[in-house]
């Protein structure tokens, strides 16, 4: 099965509130992949990339990196379009 990962900084200056996190959520949900969010540091966690409440539990900061892993069929467009996400600050700037 297809993998893809990347690794994205939260650089929108309210970090991944409700609405941010319910963007990925349902940009993510568009694909089949399986998506995993992983926080790394003291206090590693991972989250279901489909869950809003899993994705508002990384309390995401601004400047916390995040690893986006998507396993799948059509996992590389997945993690390419949930990292441009990002990386646009979810419209919010």
């Amino acid at each position: 099965m297809a993998t893809a990962s990347r690794r994205v900084i939260i650089s929108n200056s309210l970090g991944l509130h409700a609405r941010p996190a319910m963007q990925f959520v349902d940009l993510a949900n568009r694909f089949a992949s399986n998506i995993t969010v992983r926080k790394n540091g003291d206090e590693p966690l991972d989250a279901d990339g489909k869950s809003v409440m899993q994705m508002i539990i990384l309390a995401a900061t601004e400047g916390t990196p995040l690893d986006i892993e998507a396993e799948g069929e059509d996992a590389a467009q997945a993690v390419q379009q949930l990292a441009k996400l990002v990386a646009d600050k979810f419209g919010e700037e």
